[in-house]
Parts: structure tokens; C-alpha cells; sequence
């Protein structure tokens, strides 16, 4: 497993590390212990970061987290994220509950990062809501502060802020835009990036022909049957990644040559993210402990090329570009 530094947090995280959005009720024929037994996996091949939200099972996430490292002796970096309130703003009252809550499910003192869970556009122009961050600092109640956000402008306005160290956002072969506007700046300020969504809810893992069966409570049927902004995120932006799920099915198609016979889309496509040095890790999510191994292992694969990184740029300008690179 390769490590790397998390902005200027001092952490040496694992550039590969777990994402826990799928230990939820959309999710729930994956029992506890398999959730566990996930995270566990995770551990073993080398993973410290297990980033997870409040929201996350309605909490069962961060509980589940808790329960494996009162088990283990490792030293597990978990960063949190505290939900906005009904305005989709901030207020220090929802963010000290916010806390309070992932320190009784998570079992610790102190959160090592609590993240703003993508809260509207205007939040990240009301400097209170971060002031509310310094002094939960300095009680001692959070280590570190960070946001994660829906669209790259935010990104940049959150980082003018002293106190946000890093910056979750999402980034992929079929979302590149980050890479372009907010990559060089982040480095600039020494702010960790933490990238989300990095297989495009399957799409970059080539779990998909276009026929298929998605259950009526799944994000991605509704995005697929009745288009982007269906999905779930601002406007539809998490699921697929904000692609037009036929899109997506080209975009593949056309990748899916690039991709070494000693690797799975999947490894490929997380071996892209981290060929870009800004990011500090990339947070794939499963309970599959196969799959959890699997994505680990992307980090040992060698960086692909020039011409391999230029080739998927042609794939993403052919069939995607035009439907996300303008709005996120």
C-alpha cells in the first residue's frame, strides 16, 4: 500500500482507503457482520482511512467503524462528516449535535475530521459556520476540519478558510473538471483532497451493459430511467457521477481497451485518480471483502501512461464532457 500526506493534517494516509456510503438502508441486504467483516478487510490490506458520514445508515456506519476498531490496535484515521440542517446551511447548533452524535457512535474523544457534508452553495460564504469549526478545535472535540462539496467553485471558496485542511470531492475519468480548476490550487495551500464517487456508482467499475435490472428503491434506476437530475446529489450529480447513464455505457465501451489484462476496470480507474499527485486518497466504498481487496490492490499497480492518461481524456471530450463539465 503506498501512503501519502493528508494536507497539511500531518497524517500519512493510504492512498487507497474505504468509503462507508453504502452501509445503509439502499444497502440493506449487507448485515452488520458483513459490514464489519468489510472494514476489517480493508485493514488487513494496508487501508487507514474509513471515511464516513452521520447520515450513513442513519448512523449504522459510523457505529459499525466504532465496533472494528475497539477490536483492533491499528491506528485508523476516520474522517466524519456532519450533515447540514433543513436550510442545507450550517448552524452551530446542528454542527455541535453533529459532533456530539459521531463521538458517541465512533467511541472516541476527539473526531480526527469532520468534514461539512455538501451543504448548499451559500454556506460556504458565511465565515460563522467555520468559526464554529476553529473553536470545536479548540475544545479539543475535532482534530481537523474539512468539507465536502458538489461543484469545484465551492471547493475553492471553502480553502480560503485557515481552518479547512482538506477537501472531499468527486473525481474520475468521467468527472475531470477538478483536475483542471481546483488540483494545482489545493497544492498551492497545502489542502488534502479526498476523492469520492470514483467509479461512478459502477459505471467505472464495468458493472454494467445498459440492460439492466435496478431495484425500485436504487439511486441509479431513477437516474437511468428518468435522466440525470433524478439521481441522488445536487442535481442529480453523485449518481453515475452526473452522467447520462447511455453516456457512460460509450464512455466505457471506448476505455475498456486502455485497460492492462493484469488489472480490472475498477483497479484502472483508481490507478488514473492517483497518477493526479494532488490527490492525498481515494475512498471507494463495498462490502464485498473481494472487492475491498481488489481496490487495494490498485495502489500497487505501476502509473499508466502518457499516452493512456490522453486517451481517456479523448474518451471523456467524445461522450461526456458536454453533459457534466459546465455544471460541476
Amino acid at each position: 500500500m503506498e501512503y501519502r500526506q493528508l494536507g497539511s493534517t500531518e497524517q500519512e494516509v493510504s492512498a487507497i482507503g474505504l468509503g462507508t456510503w453504502n452501509v445503509g438502508p439502499v444497502w440493506a441486504d449487507a448485515s452488520d457482520e458483513q459490514a464489519r467483516e468489510a472494514i476489517r478487510t480493508a485493514l488487513d490490506a494496508g487501508v487507514n482511512l474509513v471515511d464516513t458520514a452521520e447520515v450513513y445508515g442513519e448512523g449504522r456506519a459510523e457505529r459499525l467503524i466504532g465496533e472494528v476498531l475497539e477490536e483492533r490496535d491499528e491506528d485508523v484515521f476516520v474522517p466524519t462528516k456532519a450533515a447540514p440542517d433543513e436550510d442545507e446551511r450550517h448552524s452551530e447548533e446542528g454542527l455541535r449535535e453533529s459532533v456530539s452524535g459521531s463521538l458517541e457512535r465512533l467511541g472516541v474523544d476527539s473526531l480526527d475530521l469532520v468534514q461539512l457534508h455538501c451543504p448548499e452553495t451559500a454556506a460556504f460564504y458565511e465565515p460563522e459556520t467555520f468559526d464554529v469549526l476553529e473553536d470545536l478545535e479548540a475544545e479539543g472535540k475535532i482534530d481537523h476540519a474539512g468539507v465536502s462539496v458538489e461543484k469545484v467553485e465551492e471547493a475553492r471558496k471553502a480553502i480560503e478558510y485557515d481552518v479547512v485542511e482538506t477537501v472531499q470531492i468527486i473525481f474520475n475519468p468521467l468527472r475531470q473538471r477538478p483536475a483542471e480548476r481546483f488540483f494545482e490550487e489545493a497544492q498551492r495551500e497545502d489542502v488534502g483532497i479526498i476523492v469520492r464517487v470514483p467509479l461512478a456508482s459502477g459505471l467505472l467499475a464495468d458493472a454494467f451493459d445498459g440492460d439492466e435490472a435496478f431495484g425500485d428503491d436504487d439511486h441509479r434506476k431513477w437516474a437511468v430511467e428518468d435522466g440525470v437530475e433524478a439521481g441522488v446529489g445536487r442535481k442529480g450529480g453523485e449518481t453515475f457521477a452526473g452522467v447520462p447513464f447511455d453516456a457512460g455505457i460509450d464512455a466505457v465501451d471506448d476505455v475498456r481497451r486502455l485497460v492492462p489484462e493484469d488489472a480490472t476496470m475498477a483497479q484502472f480507474t483508481l490507478r488514473w485518480i492517483l497518477d493526479h499527485d494532488a490527490v492525498s486518497t481515494v475512498i471507494p466504498g463495498s462490502t464485498s471483502p473481494e472487492h475491498v481487496e481488489e481496490n487495494a490492490a490498485a495502489a500497487d499497480l505501476e502509473p499508466l501512461s502518457h499516452e493512456t492518461h490522453g486517451a481517456v481524456r479523448d474518451a471523456y471530450e467524445a461522450h461526456v464532457a458536454d453533459y457534466v463539465h459546465h455544471r460541476w
